[in-house]
């Protein structure tokens, strides 16, 4: 059994990588994945849980070892999955209000190199602020309405990929793989903006760089019925999209503000913030007709939200924890550190796999194969284990580079980020296009933003 699950994970994977040519939705493997996955664990308990050394301070039944394990994992995957649902909802709330025009409608040049520069920078913020996959399907739809054309707009979304990576690294609220490590408290708010916003830029430069050295002349504009957002009379005022978008923003920035304050998880930040959105939209539109009123209300936009992403996480982290409590991913931590020895090239190895697969479960794998180390713990650690359990810490070197190389490292290949799998869908890139156009800017960025952190590193 303990094989098995090793090789219903790799089937799973597999399902999920070659989504588009199965034609079976990733959320739908990784249900199936996760359920196998444990199925094979509680089946084989009684051969497998003896081995475990967390085994050993639970003793009973190993089957109510694994189903007390499931109920632990699914309490930390819950945090996650809350946090996602209480986001999305806000920034479809944003949407629905049509707030993002105040930013889109501010964009006047027609030059390449600028908009390059102004497109780059807008995401790489606006990921910061909201996150990767969200940010790349707003700057897409932007894009549509900026540059006339599929295969003239393609390198600029190619950037968008770069940039919403790059910007949702540095973030505790920017990536998802972020904002696990942060509530898992591997990393905290200010510890991860501090330490690698500078690489994070470095990795959107590099790429910008490059890119104004061979691209001259302007961008041809859309026709002034080209998108169909302006043949459409507008749902909202100004008064109504401006205060959405800064409630909306606000609760998002707001939440490490108030899990520092109060000590409690991200997730009641973020559902404290769509409560007051929630309020606020109710008493805005009280007075409309309820056919104008439901598309503009929480009730209405969470039809809207992204449930499948939401299914493909709760999957893919069930699979993940089924692996980690049979001690498979002891086993993979071992061999990584047998092999190649050292934080850097562990992480560096780490961002690369995970434009190859998700990084999601990868970040997932590495919290539960390098256990969080307390200070108490490092005290009592001899000399020569010490050095090595100190970058485990909060807030520790490998913690914060694996968030930069598996927020980023993803942008190397199309189908490696939400973001790129978003852009992909939407502008219908092929993955044969983006290799030879944007892989090797975007593995340039990567492997400069790491080289920048070991420096920064180097002169602590």
């Amino acid at each position: 059994m303990y094989v098995l699950m090793a090789v219903l994970f790799v089937l799973g994977y597999l399902c999920i990588a070659f989504e588009h040519p199965l034609k079976i939705d990733k959320a739908a493997a990784a249900i199936l994945t996760a359920v196998l996955c444990w199925t094979a664990l509680i089946l084989g308990a009684e051969t497998i849980v003896p081995l475990l050394p967390s085994a050993a301070h639970n003793p009973g039944e190993p089957s109510a070892f694994v189903v007390e394990s499931l109920r632990h994992h699914l309490g930390e995957i819950s945090e996650i999955l809350f946090f996602l649902l209480g986001a999305m909802t806000i920034v479809e709330l944003i949407d629905s209000h049509e707030g993002f025009k105040v930013i889109t409608d501010r964009i006047q040049t027609r030059k390449r190199v600028h908009l390059l520069w102004i497109i780059g920078f807008l995401t790489f913020f606006l990921s910061a602020a909201l996150d990767n996959l969200t940010t790349t399907i707003v700057m897409v739809s932007l894009l549509r309405k900026l540059i006339r054309g599929r295969p003239e707009r393609w390198l600029f979304v190619g950037v968008v990929v770069i940039a919403a990576n790059a910007g949702g690294a540095w973030s505790p609220i920017g990536d998802v793989t972020t904002t696990m490590l942060w509530i898992g408290n591997q990393i905290t708010a200010s510890g991860v903006i501090v330490g690698l916003f500078i690489p994070s830029l470095v990795c959107l430069l590099v790429p910008l760089l490059i890119l104004s050295f061979s691209m001259r002349g302007e961008v041809p504009r859309p026709g002034a019925r080209a998108h169909l957002a302006e043949s459409n009379p507008p749902t909202t005022t100004v008064f109504e999209r401006n205060l959405v978008l800064a409630l909306g923003i606000g609760a998002l920035v707001f939440v490490p503000v108030f899990k520092t304050v109060t000590h409690l998880p991200p997730y009641m930040g973020i559902l404290f913030g769509l409560g007051v959105l929630w309020v606020t939209t109710e008493f805005l539109h009280r007075h409309k007709e309820d056919d104008h009123k439901h598309p503009l209300s929480v009730v209405g936009v969470l039809r809207k939200v992204d449930t499948p992403s939401v299914l493909f996480f709760l999957g893919i982290l069930l699979a993940v924890a089924a692996l980690a409590t049979a001690g498979h991913l002891t086993q993979v931590a071992t061999a990584l550190r047998d092999s190649l020895g050292h934080i850097y090239p562990i992480n560096y190895s780490i961002g690369l796999l995970s434009a190859v697969v998700d990084n999601v479960p990868l970040v997932a794998g590495s919290m539960k194969m390098y256990p969080l180390v307390s200070p108490e713990t490092l005290d009592a650690a001899p000399a020569a284990e010490a050095a090595w359990l100190s970058q485990f810490v909060v807030d520790g070197n490998f913690w914060e580079m694996l968030a930069y190389c598996a927020g980023t490292g993803g942008s190397t290949l199309i189908i490696g980020s939400a973001a790129g799998v978003a852009a992909m869908g939407m502008e219908k890139i092929s993955f044969t296009w983006y290799v030879k156009r944007v892989s090797l800017l975007a593995f340039l960025g990567y492997t400069a933003g790491a080289v920048t952190y070991i420096g920064m590193l180097a002169l602590r």
